[in-house]
């Protein structure tokens, strides 16, 4: 029986992010209209009502293979990219001719991680969102599958759509695919699979219930939705994992029918910051840190200072997302460092009051400070989930 209710939850959402992915939005012939008339009627509808609505879609690629009657998604990088320049016009141009039936303007925002991942592009892409949504514009979010390279990748549109949701404070999470929700089992091997209606915590058991096996014209799998909603539950924010081909899939949602797997929201959220170093920032390398540093870090809330340091795998600069490794190798942190990887090397072991004998120049007495730091542990049991695969 679930324990909260829908209804409610959703009752103060304005702005929402949906995702839709490859299963959903092409069929054999190429881009299913009927699928994508049927979303964009229903994200009108919530407009409408008041609801901003964010939609990350995918379906650049797989519109390119029918375009060109090609039935396998290419390996290459190359010509993956190429696809996506072939497709990415006719998506477009489709979500533009079913909005507009309903006198609505969309706009195309093809971002790289590289775009979040620097602080200012970062509030540019968020200033340009905010001021679409107070247009009554649609945007509609892909990545840029054109120029990226492996270096800046999301990895997925659900990874995507988690950073979408953090970058626009968004309140709900809606990730349509092609079938109904999170299972106990495999449903497409298992008849007796079981629909779990609410998840509470992303845990190494519903971990386990997930497969990783990607759709045919996807690149995500059921674990990379069950990491993106771990994501925003870190933010205070629910997702719904959903089916996209249920007629009005959207409104039944938001009227509070039990549709797809609720994902709940951390009670305590990480602050948008903590949130963005953890997980939009990709991590460059490693600092081995020694017992005291690791028991001052967990225990009492410190700042990784020099003498703490063992060892330094890498290369990256001032800025730069880093892995904090136990001796044992274990990962219990991540945080943004103030000095390059070469200068870290030149202070392992020091005092801070040695750091400007050493190198000629001190910018900060720690190497991270706390509140750039966020410890593993904060992301809760969830290690499959947690273990910062960004």
């Amino acid at each position: 029986m679930e324990k909260v209710s829908r209804k409610g939850l959703f009752r103060s959402v304005k702005r929402v992010v949906v995702k839709v992915g490859s299963g959903v939005l092409t069929g054999a012939d190429g881009l299913n209209m009927a699928v994508i008339d049927q979303l964009t009627t229903d994200i009108c509808a919530l407009r409408k009502r008041g609801i901003e609505v964010i939609l990350v879609s995918s379906g650049a690629i797989a519109a390119g293979l029918r375009k060109i009657g090609i039935s396998k998604r290419p390996q290459s990088l190359s010509q993956q990219q190429a696809m996506a320049a072939i497709g990415q016009g006719s998506l477009i141009m489709a979500y533009e001719d079913a909005f507009g039936r309903h006198g609505y303007k969309v706009a195309q925002i093809l971002l790289t991680r590289d775009d979040l991942t620097h602080r200012r592009r970062y509030l540019n892409a968020r200033n340009t969102l905010f001021t679409l949504l107070s247009w009554k514009i649609i945007p509609i979010i892909n990545e840029n599958d054109t120029v990226v390279v492996d270096e800046i990748k999301f990895g997925d549109n659900d990874n995507l759509s988690a950073m979408v949701t953090n970058l626009t404070e968004s309140q709900l999470l809606v990730n349509l695919t092609n079938i109904d929700g999170l299972y106990d089992k495999d449903p497409r091997t298992h008849a007796d699979a079981k629909l779990l209606e609410v998840v509470e915590k992303v845990d190494r058991r519903v971990t386990r219930f997930a497969s990783s096996i990607p759709g045919f014209l996807g690149t995500g799998g059921m674990a990379s939705k069950l990491r993106a909603a771990q994501q925003v539950a870190l933010r205070g924010v629910p997702t719904i994992i959903a089916n996209g081909l249920k007629p009005k899939i959207l409104i039944q949602i938001f009227s509070g029918k039990k549709e797809g797997t609720l994902f709940l929201p951390q009670e305590v959220p990480l602050c948008s910051r903590k949130h963005w170093i953890a997980f939009t920032k990709s991590p460059k390398g490693k600092i081995i840190i020694d017992r005291g540093a690791e028991k001052a870090i967990l225990n009492l809330g410190k700042s990784l200072l020099p003498s703490g340091i063992v060892e330094v795998k890498g290369r990256f600069s001032l800025g730069d997302s880093v892995l904090l490794i136990d001796k044992a190798g274990e990962e219990i942190a991540v945080g943004m460092v103030n000095y390059h990887s070469g200068d870290i090397k030149k202070i392992i072991g020091a005092k801070s009051t040695e750091i400007q004998s050493r190198l000629g120049f001190k910018h900060d007495d720690e190497v991270i400070h706390r509140d750039n730091l966020v410890l593993t542990g904060q992301m809760e049991e969830g290690e499959e989930i947690c273990r910062l695969q960004i």
